[in-house]
């Protein structure tokens, strides 16, 4: 079998074989393992157009850099001062507390930022970055603020050089893998943009008062400490959350970044603007830190501590705890539930009454023990009673 004996990277070079025919074996041979391997359907394969690859990358730059561009002079640098007095002249001196960034949220001056940016400041001040990249200084004033969602409104008089509001979109429609871009202030850096995705929707952070915090929107556009307060944006360069905590061990970003949704904004900020404050649902009782309720055997729901006499809760029927004369603790009622929502923690608690305004009416189911053979046995009955939800200030 002579053509065992040229090898096919050898043809043409061995002496004695006849490369002809060996070429058109060969060729039949590649011809045939390449329809075998590709199917009867193999589509010819497609040459890269380097110059139109380029060109599309180079448009999605621009539109990045342009959707920058625009937002930039609406998303300002925020730095916080407290009063300190010097040792030396024992003057009142302001002394730099720390640094954010905020959005320029309406025509009016007002800078929407996060809670714990402005946090125990006692004067704050404002740098607005025009198209042109100059930059004015102002002097803030607090609005008001709402630590249960983390949001604080401050006022700028900036007269005709007033900067322009930022794009506000919506939150509601947004999907896992829409890009997003982050504007901000990280480190103190002057306007930093980082670009990623939405990675993940309806997340919980806690906020500055315990509270939770829901339906928080996940990306991992890299945010850093001085992001807090920027501006998160969607492709079309509208603001779709305020940027407010990161997951990270370090401090530093770890692509897991967190913003408020601006649905939630919406509704924080014009009810601070109108009338200085939000307000909140609450039952109107004090209850039993977990800990303390776990050491006297309550592992589930929340233990009633204290119901103010007149209260809405104590018209409702709710009991609190309280000493006997004998100096025993006798429990009060154990919240297990808020209408169809169940009740395991505070946390638990907080998100339920959350889903309803004050005066809204609701039905909490209780775990309430009850004397039923003459001091000698204490058992457990399950209630339901209806409550109207009072209204609190967020302080």
């Amino acid at each position: 079998m002579r053509w065992l004996t040229c090898a096919p990277w050898a043809l043409g070079q061995r002496p004695g074989c006849d490369t002809n025919w060996q070429r058109a074996l060969v060729s039949s041979v590649l011809a045939a393992t390449l329809a075998w391997s590709s199917g009867p359907l193999a589509a010819p394969a497609r040459t890269i157009d380097l110059t139109t690859s380029l060109s599309a990358l180079q448009q999605q730059e621009r539109t990045v850099e342009d959707l920058f561009t625009t937002a930039t002079p609406s998303v300002v640098y925020i730095t916080t001062f407290v009063e300190r007095t010097d040792r030396v002249t024992m003057n009142a001196i302001e002394v730099p507390a720390g640094t954010g960034s905020g959005v320029v949220w309406d025509n009016d001056g007002h800078i929407v930022t996060n809670y714990h940016v402005i946090r125990s400041a006692q004067a704050a001040k404002v740098v607005v970055t025009d198209g042109s990249g100059l930059q004015r200084r102002y002097d803030a004033t607090l609005v008001g603020y709402n630590p249960d969602k983390d949001c604080a409104v401050l006022k700028i008089d900036a007269g005709a050089a007033r900067p322009p509001p930022i794009a506000i979109g919506s939150s509601a429609p947004l999907r896992v893998g829409q890009t997003t871009l982050a504007i901000g202030n990280p480190f103190g850096l002057d306007h930093t943009l980082t670009v990623g995705v939405v990675s993940g929707l309806g997340r919980e952070v806690q906020s500055p008062s315990g509270r939770p915090i829901t339906n928080v929107i996940q990306t991992d556009a890299a945010i850093n400490p001085g992001n807090s307060g920027g501006a998160l944006l969607d492709s079309s360069g509208r603001l779709i959350g305020m940027n407010t905590a990161i997951y990270s061990p370090s401090g530093a970003s770890a692509g897991i970044g967190f913003a408020i949704p601006v649905d939630t904004l919406k509704y924080q900020v014009s009810t601070i603007i109108k009338s200085g404050k939000v307000t909140r649902p609450a039952i109107g009782i004090s209850y039993m830190s977990a800990a303390q309720a776990r050491a006297l055997g309550v592992d589930y729901g929340v233990l009633v501590l204290d119901v103010p006499s007149g209260s809405l809760a104590a018209k409702a029927g709710l009991k609190g705890s309280y000493r006997s004369s004998s100096g025993e603790v006798v429990l009060g009622d154990v919240i297990t539930g808020v209408n169809r929502d169940a009740v395991k923690t505070d946390l638990d608690l907080f998100r339920a009454i959350d889903k309803y305004a004050p005066g809204e009416t609701v039905t909490l189911t209780v775990a309430r023990l009850s004397d039923a053979d003459g001091g000698q046995r204490l058992e457990e009955k399950e209630l339901r009673l209806p409550i109207q939800l009072q209204a609190t200030e967020a302080v």
